[in-house]
């Protein structure tokens, strides 16, 4: 395993960035509220950080909080649990509590993200419950929109960071180091359901559960399709346009 690294191991120019972020999630007016949509290999992964930082936001996928959930032993996590331990899909009611309860935490104070949340219209309509209680709403829908034939080898090279979601691409979007998150020194891992074999299976589900959800979202105004089809550093800087963020 990679040892940790220092400041002497970043650029000017990144120490500089982190500063300037820093400065940002100062100013940041809060209570924004963002839904972070794409298929398997459209660049979520390496998006969601950056707009988590520029938003100084917090980065919901449900993945992630189902599996914090079970892991501390909550009332809902604990219901969870028995649910998957059984194979059946985790309930609408219990999904919904545990963003709920997500969205409530210190570091969603100023924004927030969601990742693979809501998947169905159901899911929509209880979310605008929920942040409506809460004096929070869904301002933006950043949908990142590929053609599903590019995507193969995307997915196929990907690599993520477990802990902190942190995506990279043997090609398009290496580490520093092979192998290695660029942040921590940890160890990369690859999920076993990137292959081309699975791949079109997912994708059939992806859009059979997406397409009515961003439609309901389109009848508010809220989405704004991203052409994703480019380098990583090109669909950020139409990412920050389209939601209206300034700066480098």
């Amino acid at each position: 395993m990679a040892a940790p690294m220092s400041l002497a191991d970043y650029s000017l120019e990144e120490l500089l960035d982190e500063a300037q972020r820093r400065i940002n999630c100062v100013k940041a007016p809060g209570n924004r509220g963002v839904i972070l949509m794409g298929p398997p290999g459209a660049g979520k992964g390496t998006q969601a950080p950056k707009l988590k930082d520029e938003l100084c936001a917090c980065h919901l996928s449900t993945g992630d909080l189902l599996r914090s959930a079970v892991s501390r032993g909550t009332e809902l996590g604990n219901q969870a649990k028995a649910i998957m331990d059984r194979g059946d899909l985790v309930s609408d009611d219990i999904v919904n509590g545990i963003v709920a309860e997500a969205i409530d935490a210190p570091e969603c104070e100023k924004a927030f993200i969601l990742d693979g949340y809501p998947r169905t219209v159901q899911q929509a309509k209880a979310l605008d419950d929920i942040l409506t209680q809460k004096g929070k709403q869904i301002d933006d829908v950043v949908q990142l929109d590929i053609e599903d034939n590019i995507l193969t080898e995307r997915i196929t090279g990907r690599w993520i960071h477990k802990a902190s979601g942190r995506s990279y691409h043997t090609k398009f979007n290496p580490p520093k180091e092979a192998g290695v998150d660029d942040v921590t020194g940890e160890p990369l891992y690859q999920r076993p359901d990137d292959t081309a074999e699975v791949l079109p299976k997912r994708l059939q589900n992806y859009h059979a559960q997406t397409t009515p959800v961003i439609d309901y979202y389109k009848h508010a105004g809220k989405v704004k399709v991203i052409n994703a089809d480019a380098k990583m550093s090109t669909v950020w800087e139409r990412m920050k346009a389209a939601l209206g963020i300034s700066g480098e």
